[in-house]
């Protein structure tokens, strides 16, 4: 592209301007309303992007990029020869003595080769005397590789206590259920200890962002409660104490508040985990120059119907049965919940009623003073939570006329009291539903089935939207560093400000820009650009009997993930070495999970594209269910349901075979609530800002027109601005909204450098040290984790561009012996590996390994995963040495400055007497010396105390008032003559006697009162304050003069 070799200055210029332009179409999006309009802008946004992003590379990216002329090496009779496409053998080290003895003593000691280490000689595999516990890298496992193996390997650790196994770069998890009952927030994992295998994975991570500037992303993947939440709570805290100033920060208190709400509010148990999270999260940490900035939380909430209909044997979110536990009398009275318990309450009692009571009294306090922490009011969140629960006892029946009955009364007065609305106007939102029909509004009253379904609409709306501003508010954490200001998670008008600013003092400015704006400016690019190190904690695999559309949904991300997973590491790995010419003595043979991809999410005949079209005309189950089995007749995917069981399907998904309910698809992907019922949270009619604040958005539209309601309907997730609609119907179903979300979510993950922890369950049955083979074998297989062994031991895992291995791995050759130009860039790497192959030990020609352990390409330079370990070893070794190197010559300099001071110290020292100590001072001549107190003894001291009365325990009491009064270096005793300064009292009021001011008094003595002095005044004594006196003076007399001496 034409801005490769543009000036840093010109490139910032150019990247403002798109940025301008780019905000200036997405306003220009909001406000359009044709559809031609809006996909030109939404062709023109795309390529703005596209362009923000290649000038965000140009300006991470310091040195030039590599020309074409080293990309592809010309041909002809002059030009240097290409380098072979496959493993080539490397040239002859060169002779060492002619440039070695030119060098410095120092700097030959710190380039020459390292001597080689145990750790790192080939071959790479451990002796075989070396047992299975030791190995902490699955890829230097013995051959043959099989699963066997692998699985003794584990089983091995796993007897140790050790949970965490590399295989490669990669990080297998055993989730051990040794904290089992544990709340699985950040304030719960705080004392706990973190292994040096996740804290190799969050340094690296930390590293490749500080030195590219590209994002990072930790992806932890795995079935349902093989303890991913918990991994990504530790791998958040090693995050705070690499980059964030660890566990005591304010933005670490503000984060694990947050995570402490969110678990409550978004964690149930299922049948497979008793702490299964039923929230998505996707933690995005802002790294700036090695430190955390700004941290986000984007969730993807799913399972809705669990709040009003719970499956057998399962349980609704924590948060409600902690409400219950934790609530003291007089809150339980306030928001009418007294006398009721999980029986009692029809959206719990379908569940599990098994309750640790103390437990969740526990967390609900905890939970209590988090929202605190977040500057949530509490009563707020407990009134809405409290109305969930009531409304579930409030149902309906047909009557015998037209209206529908309501049965409980009593429900339908607390829930409108918690609300702030009066019970008529919920009456009337539950069970009227206005229409438009041809331009004309009716109104109808529903039967009791859709009043029901409008109640449950209403409870999963206020339950999820609730949620979702917890959320907003958790991620309105101010910036670090930032005096002052509030920060949005969603508005990023903080970045917008700073690049129009910094963009603004380029304009005008000569082509040497003064240092300052370029610092600013390069200030604004970091904020604006740097990447991201983001922790994903998705859905994990589920098996449930029977499924429903929600954990289609949940399969379907974890089909994607297992999908972008198999893409970076085998399908990228191998079609990378297909296309250079590289050949891999090991074929990888891994299952690709596409085909069920594309059963599910295709855009024409995909499960959920097909249920979307029968939505929208309002078909039924059967009718889904028939053409889906007419359409994938032949796939291999799509299995026949079981016998007795209609209304289902089967897939078979990477993770094994699942069986969904199609029956309650169609009203679940609906989604939808009439706007009878949201018009009744308008402040018009609710008195309660925080439930009329969860449906701003759809008030804001919905009053936008003088007619309401008008028969439209909204979303009961929430929805921006402008993805509203004045319809019959919203614009997305659940399912397009989550597809969406999903596609976002990859779009994200693509642009970053992902880092994989591949979570397993020791057993099923959720028991502490237990490790089940089958189990463990089962997750094995469908998360490949054979293949990924394979590859990173026998294949070419890694490849570097020639540049980036040179500037990398440089240390490991002399510097005079490198060319360090592009055209030399091959040669480098030769020399580099030549000098790499001179430190390992020389094997035997039948132990020789099938492959050197890398290869050169056209573009890259492949490397195994036991070469890159070395490599990266013998950097480190020689970064160390040279960090030992300038620090023992800065001590010696240090030492040497100081030496003459140090010998005339030390000269000194010896001369005296007492050695180290300081010497003693001499006394003056002639001085005697002097006396030595002497101790007294103890049985001295208490014999003196017993003579006179005293106690050690207690203080001596205080001494009584003086007899007499000291003026300067006189003792004047009483009694004393001396002058009123002032009238005593002041206001003359009282029984006593008036002393007037100039007044000459007779002080008799001390009072007894503090501060004050006993008057003679006539025939009774005053106790005035001594403030009010003064000391009469002495009148002094002359002595007569004789006469004549005037």
């Amino acid at each position: 592209m034409a801005t490769m070799g543009l000036s840093k200055g010109f490139i910032l210029d150019k990247y403002f301007n798109e940025l301008q332009k780019f905000w200036d179409t997405e306003r220009k999006l909001q406000d359009t309303a044709s559809s031609n309009e809006a996909a030109t802008l939404h062709q023109r946004l795309r390529s703005l992007s596209s362009e923000l992003v290649t000038l965000r590379s140009r300006l991470h990216v310091s040195p030039p990029p590599l020309p074409p002329a080293a990309a592809q090496p010309p041909s002809g009779p002059g030009a240097p020869a290409a380098p072979p496409a496959a493993t080539a053998p490397l040239p002859p080290p060169r002779p060492k003595p002619a440039l070695q003895d030119a060098v410095t003593p120092k700097l030959s000691r710190l380039t020459e080769p390292v001597p080689p280490p145990a750790s790192v000689l080939r071959p790479p595999l451990p002796p075989p005397s070396s047992t299975c516990r030791t190995v902490e890298d699955l890829s230097h496992l013995e051959v043959p590789l099989t699963e066997h193996a692998v699985m003794r390997c584990l089983h091995s650790r796993f007897q140790d206590h050790q949970f965490y196994t590399n295989v490669g770069s990669i990080l297998i998890s055993l989730n051990s259920y040794k904290e089992l009952g544990n709340a699985l927030t950040l304030n719960s994992t705080r004392t706990k200890e973190t292994s040096d295998q996740l804290r190799r994975v969050v340094r690296e991570a930390v590293r490749q962002q500080s030195d590219t500037g590209y994002p990072q992303g930790i992806i932890l993947s795995g079935a349902s409660g093989s303890g991913k939440t918990y991994t990504s709570m530790l791998l958040l805290r090693q995050l705070f104490e690499v980059a964030g100033g660890g566990t005591e920060t304010d933005a670490f208190k503000h984060l694990a508040a947050a995570f402490t709400v969110l678990r409550s509010l978004g964690t149930a148990k299922t049948t497979s985990n008793s702490e299964s999270s039923r929230i998505g999260h996707f933690i995005e940490v802002q790294v700036t120059d090695g430190a955390l900035y700004r941290t986000k939380i984007h969730c993807y909430f799913l399972d809705q119907t669990r709040v009003v209909a719970p499956m057998a044997g399962e349980k609704n979110y924590h948060i409600f049965y902690q409400l219950l536990a934790g609530l003291a009398p007089d809150e339980r009275a306030r928001l009418h919940l007294d006398g009721h318990t999980l029986c009692s309450l029809r959206y719990l009692q379908g569940g599990d009623l098994r309750q640790n009571a103390a437990e969740d009294a526990a967390r609900f306090r905890a939970w209590k003073s988090c929202l605190g922490v977040l500057g949530i009011p509490f009563l707020d969140v407990v009134r809405v939570l409290a109305a969930v629960l009531l409304l579930g006892n409030v149902t309906f029946a047909d009557g015998a006329g037209i209206e529908v009955e309501v049965q409980g009364q009593e429900q339908l007065q607390a829930v409108a009291s918690l609300l702030g609305f009066s019970a008529a106007a919920l009456r009337a939102g539950l069970t009227t539903r206005t229409h438009n029909v041809r331009g004309q509004l009716v109104k109808s009253l529903g039967d009791a089935n859709v009043a029901s379904m409008t109640r449950d609409s209403l409870a999963k709306a206020l339950y999820c939207r609730t949620v979702a501003t917890i959320v907003r508010r958790a991620n309105s954490l101010k910036r670090l560093g930032s005096g002052s200001g509030t920060l949005c998670s969603s508005d990023d008008s903080h970045v917008h400000a700073d690049a129009q600013s910094a963009h603004a003092s380029t304009v005008g400015t000569a082509g040497s820009r003064a240092s300052k704006s370029m610092s600013v400016l390069n200030s604004a690019v970091r904020h604006a650009t740097d990447g991201f190190i983001g922790i994903l904690d998705m859905f994990g695999f589920e098996d449930p009997r029977p499924a429903h559309l929600e954990h289609l949904c949940t399969n379907l991300c974890s089909e994607t993930m297992q999908h972008f997973y198999n893409t970076h590491i085998f399908k990228s790995s191998l079609e990378s070495c297909r296309e250079e010419g590289i050949v891999c003595e090991v074929e990888v043979e891994y299952v690709d999970n596409v085909p069920c991809i594309d059963l599910i999410s295709s855009l024409r005949t995909g499960l959920l594209s097909m249920l979307d079209v029968e939505c929208g005309l309002r078909g039924t189950a059967e009718t889904y269910l028939q053409k889906v089995r007419a359409a994938h007749r032949s796939s291999g995917r799509l299995r026949d349901p079981p016998p007795g069981e209609p209304g289902t399907f089967a897939i078979q998904h990477y993770a094994g075979l699942v069986v969904y309910s199609a029956a309650d698809f169609l009203d679940t992907n609906k989604d939808s609530m009439p706007d009878d019922l949201v018009s009744v949270f308008h402040k018009q009619n609710c008195s309660f800002g925080f439930a009329s604040h969860l449906f701003g958005t759809e008030l804001k539209v919905l009053y936008s027109q003088d007619t309401v309601p008008r028969g439209v309907s909204f979303r009961i997730s929430p929805t921006s601005n402008a993805d509203l609609q004045n319809g019959e119907e919203p614009v997305s179903t659940l399912t397009q909204d989550f597809h969406t979300r999903l596609d976002n979510l990859l779009r994200t993950l693509v642009h970053a450098k992902p880092h994989f922890v591949r979570c397993v369950k020791a057993n099923d049955s959720e028991q502490p040290l237990l490790f089940e083979r089958t189990t463990v074998m089962r997750q094995i297989r469908a998360l490949q984790l054979l293949e990924t062994v394979n590859l990173m031991a026998a294949g070419y895992p890694h490849r570097m561009r020639f540049r980036a291995f040179n500037s990398r791995y440089r240390l490991l050759s002399r510097s005079r012996l490198l060319h360090r130009t592009d055209e030399k860039a091959v040669e480098d790497c030769r020399l580099i590996l030549a000098s790499y192959q001179n430190t390992l030990e020389p094997l035997p020609a039948d132990q020789q390994p099938p492959c050197p352990g890398w290869a050169l390409g056209k573009r890259h330079i492949f490397l195994a995963e036991g070469t890159r370990q070395r490599l990266e070893q013998l950097r480190e070794q020689i970064r160390l040495r040279a960090a030992v190197l300038v620090q023992s010559a800065w001590r010696g300099w240090q030492v040497r400055r100081r030496w003459p001071q140090m010998r005339r110290n030390m000269e000194h020292r010896q001369r005296t007497k007492a050695g180290l100590a300081r010497p003693r001072p001499q006394p003056i001549t002639g001085t005697p010396p002097p006396d030595v107190p002497e101790r007294c003894e103890p049985s001295a001291v208490q014999q003196t105390c017993s003579l006179f009365g005293l106690d050690l325990e207690r203080p001596p009491p205080l001494p009584p008032a003086r007899a007499y009064t000291v003026d300067g270096n006189r003792k004047l005793g009483y009694p004393q003559e001396r002058l009123m300064r002032l009238n005593f009292p002041e206001d003359g009021s009282g029984s006593e006697a008036i002393l007037l001011k100039g007044e000459t008094v007779l002080v008799v003595g001390a009072s007894s009162r503090r501060g004050h002095l006993l008057v003679q005044h006539g025939d009774q004594q005053v106790h005035v304050p001594h403030q009010y006196l003064e000391l009469k003076l002495p009148s002094l007399t002359l002595p007569a003069l004789p006469p004549g001496k005037l």
